[in-house]
């Protein structure tokens, strides 16, 4: 019996295929013009995720009961916005997500830019103003991108202090998952890790955006798409090997590395 027929599936949910068969409505990737339109991205997310069976996302948060951690999906889409789509994009990312693990950095990187330019003081932009520049960095010069050029990007976004610390959580949840998947780069996570709990006993934590905190609730339609997942996920010859992690239903992903 088909899927939809056996687990009854509202209406409301369902298209109808040129067949005549029905199926769940398409899920449309997140729209780069709205980048932090955090819910388009985290059903998209979630729904293409494959959770429950791996966690293909570094840096977000899911727990078992198929959550995301809002603070985690914001540096995700963060992420989206200021890196253009390339082979060097996961570089890139890496790089900046490795500044935001590293409390206070971005801190440092403002006042030494302030004390620099006294009559162009960095003002940061806001939400809803926001106008990105995107970098572009050619394939052959992605080994060559460091910390200074991700504080750069920032500092070029004019990226508000708050944003940046907001992201801790991204940081923090994507250093562990390459401890649990080691790669050549280890030396460098281990390095940013060390920073990390240095900073962390001297500064402590920022206070997270409230809008932006907490974990999302999965909706009816989320789950009924899940399901749709699980079962062609089953009817490969072989799962992938998951490379996430997943946390327990009440636990606050940011104690742990505390």
């Amino acid at each position: 019996m088909d899927l939809i027929e056996q687990q009854h599936i509202p209406t409301c949910f369902l298209r109808v295929k040129e067949d005549g068969t029905s199926a769940l409505h398409v899920i449309h990737a997140p729209d780069p013009a709205h980048p932090f339109d955090l819910e388009q991205v985290a059903q998209y997310t979630l729904i293409f995720g494959w959770p429950g069976l791996e966690n293909t996302w570094q840096g977000i948060t899911f727990n078992y009961a198929f959550r995301m951690h809002w603070q985690t999906l914001f540096r995700f889409a963060l992420c989206q916005a200021l890196c253009a789509n390339s082979a060097a994009k996961s570089s890139v990312v890496r790089r900046l997500v490795l500044v935001m693990a590293w409390p206070r950095m971005y801190h440092e990187a403002v006042a030494l830019y302030n004390a620099a330019f006294l009559e162009q003081l960095l003002v940061a932009q806001y939400r809803s103003h926001l106008n990105i520049l995107q970098v572009h960095v050619p394939d052959d010069q992605a080994c060559n991108f460091l910390d200074d050029n991700a504080l750069h990007i920032l500092l070029h976004n004019h990226i508000l202090l708050d944003w940046v610390d907001h992201a801790y959580t991204y940081g923090m949840v994507y250093l562990e998952q390459q401890f649990h998947n080691p790669t050549m780069s280890m030396d460098i996570f281990k390095d940013v890790d060390n920073e990390r709990i240095e900073h962390v006993s001297r500064y402590g934590t920022s206070p997270a955006i409230l809008q932006w905190d907490g974990w999302r609730e999965m909706t009816e339609d989320d789950h009924y798409r899940l399901m749709f997942k699980r079962n062609e996920k089953h009817l490969l010859p072989a799962p992938p090997k998951a490379t996430g992690l997943y946390y327990y239903i009440g636990m606050d992903p940011n104690w742990v590395h505390l």
